[in-house]
C-alpha cells in the first residue's frame, strides 16, 4: 500500500494510494465502483486528461508533472464530464470529491509517493 504525501506542507494526503500503470488499469480507472472512500485514491500514469463517463460519483483530480509537482486541480468533477488536457501534466491522482477542499494541496505543491 502506497501513501501520498505533500512535502510542501508535510501532510499525508492519502493513506491508501492505488496505482494504475498498465493499459487496462488506466483504461478502467474508477469505472464500476460505487464510491471512493476519503482515505483512498487512484494514481493514473501517463494521463493528462480524464473523463467521468459512466461513473457513479464525483471526484477531485490532481494533475501532476513527471516530478509529482502539482500542475492543476479540478474539484468536484461530476459524472459524465470531460476534463481537457492539462499542459505539462504526466499523470493524475483521482480522489473522493471534497478531498482537496480542505486546503491540503495547492497548485505548485510537491507531492511524494512512498510506503
Amino acid at each position: 500500500m502506497a501513501k501520498l504525501m505533500n512535502t510542501t506542507n508535510n501532510q499525508t494526503l492519502i493513506a491508501d494510494l492505488e496505482v494504475a500503470s498498465t493499459f487496462l488499469s488506466r483504461g478502467k480507472g474508477l469505472l464500476g465502483r460505487e464510491s471512493l472512500p476519503a482515505e483512498k485514491a487512484l494514481w493514473i500514469h501517463h494521463c493528462n486528461s480524464i473523463h467521468t463517463f459512466f461513473m457513479k460519483f464525483a471526484i477531485d483530480c490532481v494533475f501532476v508533472d513527471k516530478n509529482l509537482k502539482v500542475r492543476a486541480i479540478r474539484k468536484d468533477v461530476r459524472p459524465w464530464r470531460l476534463v481537457l488536457p492539462v499542459w505539462g501534466a504526466a499523470s493524475v491522482i483521482e480522489m473522493a470529491s471534497g478531498t482537496v477542499s480542505n486546503g491540503n494541496v495547492s497548485v505548485g505543491d510537491q507531492l511524494y509517493v512512498g510506503a
